[in-house]
């Protein structure tokens, strides 16, 4: 299929607009260049309650924000890990994500505030989100959670650190999950895939973008191939909660996502798989430019109410 027309539109305004070279960029531009882009969201979706609470963790105190569609006492929970190459997203730039989430999916939403690098290199983020989704399967209640409907959940980046972290607790067997989603996940920092090396450049998010991301995530004699690192190259993928994987037709990482729902469902996994059709990576958080995310969001909402049921 064809690229859309809106995001063709969005991603020439981008290319007449944009800076240099993203590999010679500072930490702080990549940041500014992040935070600009997560501003066409479109309008703020309204919820029953937003709040923020702190949680303790590796490093200390770590910041979850709770997005609540409805004052039940307990609803199925969704902890969800935002994108932004593990240096540039906050809860802040994936409100917009957080609260389609909630209120299409009908659950709570636990955005967590895992730290960044290069500040904290990995594997500070990973320790953070497991810290995170350990302590919150042992306190269910105390979130407004139904402990035998809890899923993770992440978008690109995002996306590394809820495969990962699900596995991780898969072979631990604590807490025990019901669903994981995958929205547009970077799955695998250690080869190149025929979708990265076919759009390379020009598709919103490049290789030299994901090649700067890297260099400042990991610290100096990591592994990319490292699992905990690119969750791909797990070997033993059995005994997966059900899982949803969604990509976009023109992302550079659509391959890692698909070979992803391949190896899972060899294992013997509960997993569906959609690539949208005509998008690009980020779509779904571009509802301003790109109207076919709110249908996306509708689709992956039904999808998690089925999971969660």
């Amino acid at each position: 299929m064809a690229l859309d027309s809106r995001a063709e539109r969005f991603l020439a305004v981008l290319a007449a607009s944009s800076p240099a070279e993203m590999r010679g960029a500072s930490v702080e531009e990549r940041r500014a260049g992040f935070k600009s882009l997560m501003n066409f969201a479109g309008p703020e979706i309204p919820l029953y309650r937003v709040e923020d609470r702190m949680i303790p963790s590796p490093g200390g105190s770590l910041r979850i924000r709770i997005y609540s569609p409805s004052d039940a006492a307990l609803l199925p929970g969704l902890i969800y890990f935002h994108g932004g190459g593990l240096i540039a997203g906050t809860l802040d730039t994936h409100d917009s994500i957080a609260r389609a989430l909630a209120r299409a999916g009908g659950v709570r939403v636990l955005s967590v505030d895992y730290r960044l690098a290069p500040e904290h290199r990995f594997p500070a983020a990973l320790e953070d989100a497991e810290s995170a989704l350990q302590y919150i399967g042992e306190h269910p209640v105390a979130f407004g959670l139904d402990a035998k409907r809890l899923g993770v959940c992440g978008d690109s980046a995002g996306g590394t650190l809820a495969a990962a972290t699900c596995q991780i607790l898969v072979r631990a067997r604590r807490p025990a999950l019901a669903l994981q989603l995958l929205i547009c996940p970077i799955l695998d920092y250690s080869r190149s895939t025929p979708s990265r090396r076919e759009m390379s450049s020009g598709y919103l998010i490049d290789q030299a973008t994901l090649d700067h991301d890297l260099k400042y995530y990991l610290p100096p004699g990591a592994d990319p191939t490292d699992p905990l690192i690119s969750p791909l190259r797990r070997e033993e993928l059995s005994g997966m909660p059900r899982t949803l994987i969604h990509t976009a037709e023109f992302d550079p990482l659509r391959d890692e996502g698909r070979n992803y729902f391949e190896r899972l469902s060899q294992a013997r996994n509960e997993v569906s798989y959609t690539c949208h059709p005509g998008m690009i990576h980020l779509f779904y958080a571009l509802g301003a430019v790109i109207p076919y995310a709110r249908t996306a969001f509708e689709q992956i909402g039904t999808e998690i109410r089925a999971a969660l049921a």
